[in-house]
């Protein structure tokens, strides 16, 4: 397998940590999981199955640690510490998620790749803040959108923060391997899982600063700029829909029968529909239950709509087209079999293991043997100041957030990124609003969101729709390492840029392909977005109140999590690469990638065979968990006690010890049954404080709190300021404006933006000359043709050239 040959230790009790690793283990791996003799913490996490004889096991640390090996030992004691050395001392990846004060002085070894998890990260206010998976997301601007207008915003309880933390850990720490294998010396490494959290945000902070206004809460299922965007009740089940485009408005205005809307002038774009959502609500909504959910995403199909059937969890585990592709896989923990999502990324030619055994705690102590490590592959060392993937050259095929976000972080780590556009057909994510004025004004270079996504890459245009743009673009590939792409399944074949293609040019890329469902399966056309991906995993359906419809948790939760998916899966093919010069095609499923965030409900629902009522912001094993009101308008905190202790904390800090007192709430389970009355105190404080001051009361007090931020807020958080992760530079059209810093660093500082993003054809010369050998008169000819260009056709130039193809 493509990681066979490394080791990873891991410890700790940060759930982030332990998804990182769980993905070495994933690819073959040895990974060790080193826990106290009474086992790690999440061992009693909820939720929690039942495994025979009486015994229950955690379903979450289940799935967080199949496959892993587990040693047993007391940290804080010398023999601890000096058996902690020994296994680190054999080790690749040393992954540590204990608190700061507690990690000493383990390894001091140049070849040792050391990843270190905080919640906040080792500098800044919220450093020593207490914290959970929920505090962090509402930190992080990832709650305040989500829900009813007049609120609370509703979140879900756990898991989210846990697997985007993992992969922003598992990314560099893969990249540094990279260099190691290169030649180069190991790493340390700090992943924050709050800014990691912040890749779901990110964009909408730019966007909002760059129009200077802050976005609000338009509803339960309702997300600007996008609409109609949600979730509907059908004849039978529920489905999804996501309408961007004006022809997409068109198609969906036809198949709804509301042909009169279809070419209404106020209706052109999706904030002009959201404005007129009840209007528009009470047309279409009750039209969804005419016909099945299955019924309505066929016609999608055929449509090319984005449309996904929103799935509870026992059909989540049950549908063909995840079982199809190994989505689903089988789980041993305490010799009981259990089902839940697998690893998402999808390699072809070395797939990751299909499931595994969750260890015993200790079960593997003393049995793990001295080893040499890995050794580098060659003798040609990244440069002093370069990246950890300087020398690799990835193709950017790829469009909007996901792909891009992929390719980003690859930039950010010292891979040269080539994207590649055309000017009939630029990245959408510059716009999809192609009014003339629009175009000729050429507004699609000021969009906050491209330029966050696509900064320090080069930029060329191509037609690939001819056969010199092909020709070109197989050139390129023939000097590259990788290409990713997130076309619909049948575009690259029409233009024979396919993987088999490539391939001729190039025996040994790597390539990624990015479809919704996969490249295969009867659903593999389906067009989606990040709302789409979301949706068509089944998570909204564990999301909200019991009786709410399933609610969704973000504008298009899909796409950074997509994005974050192809850079993990690229790293480990790459590697396979490295070791044996052979490249695969990478067929991720980006509804798959989304399943993880599923996994606790997912196994749970097969271990138990149901899942308890939705409880809103109550979490399942913390009471009280909530957001509560503050002063002003539309302003919460975030607020729960973990454990009896923190209960008791929270009750000073509040002024209420008769709460302390009651017997009756001392316990989670006695304050479950009590939360409404528990839930009125707590708001009853919070009521008169600002955010940030009740989240630091209660932070003083030892409560874990968070102020509810706004995407807009990050940008002046003190927090973040605290520790540079906005970066300003300068653009052209733009001017100076904010850049998010990467979740992760290398030794002390933020890793630094190289450059911004390009203008569109930016680097034709450069790169079409310079690296393809093409003449001036040559880049002259392609430019009169056509073929190449520095600005976006008008919309009746497309059209033309289209027609002529």
């Amino acid at each position: 397998m493509p990681l066979s040959a490394y080791r990873v230790v891991e410890i700790g009790d940060l759930p982030a940590a332990s998804y990182a690793a769980r993905l070495f283990a994933d690819f073959g791996a040895e990974v060790v999981r080193v826990e106290p003799p009474e086992g790690a913490a999440t061992r009693s996490f909820p939720p929690m199955i039942d495994t025979g004889g009486g015994r229950r096991a955690s379903g979450w640390f289940a799935w967080l640690n199949y496959g892993k090996k587990s040693v047993a030992l007391d940290a804080s004691s010398p023999d601890g510490v000096a058996g902690l050395r020994a296994l680190v001392a054999g080790a690749d990846v040393f992954i540590d998620s204990r608190p700061p004060a507690a990690r000493g002085d383990i390894a001091d070894d140049p070849a040792l790749v050391r990843v270190d998890l905080d919640w906040f990260g080792a500098s800044g206010p919220y450093k020593d803040f207490h914290a959970t998976d929920s505090v962090c997301r509402a930190l992080a601007g990832f709650v305040q959108l989500i829900g009813p207008v007049e609120g609370p915003p509703l979140t879900l309880p756990d898991y989210q923060s846990a697997v985007t933390g993992g992969l922003s850990a598992f990314i560099p720490a893969m990249a540094a391997l990279h260099r190691r294998a290169a030649g180069g010396a190991g790493a340390r490494i700090a992943t924050s899982v709050h800014e990691a959290t912040i890749a779901l945000a990110e964009y909408q902070a730019t966007e909002a600063w760059a129009l200077g206004a802050a976005q609000k809460r338009w509803g339960f299922n309702r997300f600007t700029p996008t609409y109609p965007m949600g979730v509907y009740r059908c004849k039978e089940g529920w489905i999804g829909i996501t309408i961007v485009t004006p022809a997409q408005w068109k198609a969906f205005c036809e198949l709804m029968g509301m042909e009169d809307l279809a070419r209404h002038p106020d209706l052109v774009m999706g904030p002009e529909r959201l404005a007129r959502a009840d209007m528009l609500e009470a047309r279409f909504v009750p039209r969804f239950l005419d016909r099945t959910a299955a019924a309505w995403f066929a016609s999608a199909l055929e449509l090319r709509l984005p449309f996904a059937i929103v799935p509870d969890m026992g059909e989540m585990l049950e549908l063909p087209v995840f079982r199809e592709r190994d989505a689903i896989v089988p789980i041993t923990v305490g010799g009981r079999v259990v089902e839940a999502p697998g690893s998402p990324l999808h390699l072809t030619a070395t797939p990751p293991r299909f499931g595994g055994a969750v260890p015993e705690i200790g079960a593997h102590t003393g049995a793990i043997v001295p080893r040499m490590r890995a050794a580098p592959l060659s003798t040609t060392a990244v440069p002093d100041g370069a990246g950890p993937l300087h020398g690799l050259r990835i193709v950017d095929l790829s469009m909007g957030w996901a792909g891009p976000i992929c390719t980003r972080n690859l930039a950010d780590l010292g891979a040269d990124v080539i994207k590649v556009e055309a000017c009939g057909y630029p990245d959408w994510w510059r716009g999809v609003d192609n009014r003339p004025a629009v175009v000729e004004q050429r507004l699609y270079e000021k969009s906050a969101r491209f330029n966050v996504m696509n900064r320090g890459k080069r930029a060329i245009t191509l037609d690939l729709t001819v056969p010199e743009g092909a020709r070109l673009l197989k050139a390129l590939v023939a000097g590259a390492d990788a290409v990713i792409e997130n076309y619909s399944s049948e575009v690259l074949p029409k233009m024979g840029l396919d993987y088999a293609r490539l391939r001729e040019v190039n025996p040994s890329v790597v390539m990624v392909s990015m479809a919704a469902f996969g490249a295969s399966g009867a659903w593999r056309e389906c067009r989606a977005y990040g709302s789409t991906l979301e949706q068509g995993s089944g998570l909204p359906s564990v999301g909200g109140r019991d009786g709410d419809p399933p609610m969704m948790n973000h504008l298009a939760y899909g796409d950074a999590v997509g994005g974050l998916n192809a850079a993990s899966a690229m790293l480990v093919a790459l590697m396979h690469r490295r070791r044996t010069g052979i490249g695969q095609h990478i067929d991720l499923s980006q509804v798959q990638c989304m399943l993880p965030y599923t996994a606790a409900w997912a196994i749970e629902r097969s271990a138990n065979g149901r899942l308890p009522p939705r409880r809103g912001n109550r979490h399942p094993a913390f009471a009280p968990h909530g957001v509560f009101a503050c002063a002003g308008d539309d302003e919460w905190v975030l607020a729960t006690a973990v454990d009896d202790a923190m209960w008791t904390r929270l009750c000073a800090v509040i002024g209420r010890t008769d709460l302390a007192g009651d017997p009756a709430l001392r316990t989670a389970e006695g304050r479950r049954a009590q939360e409404d009355r528990i839930e009125r105190a707590v708001g009853e404080w919070t009521r008169t404080r600002a955010p940030d001051e009740a989240m630091d009361a209660l932070q003083r007090g030892g409560v874990a709190a968070g102020a509810v931020r706004t995407p807009l807020d990050l940008i002046d958080d003190p927090h973040l300021r605290a520790r540079g992760f906005w970066q300003w530079i300068d653009r052209a059209y733009v001017g100076s404006h904010p850049q998010p810093s990467a979740p992760y660093r290398f030794d002390a500082g933020p890793v630094p933006v190289r450059a911004p993003a390009a203008t569109l054809g930016q680097h034709n010369a450069e790169i079409l000359g310079g690296i393809l050998g093409l003449s001036a008169a040559e880049l002259e000819r392609l430019e009169r043709d056509g073929v190449i260009g520095t600005a976006a056709l008008p919309p009746a130039q497309r059209k033309a050239r289209a027609a002529a193809v």
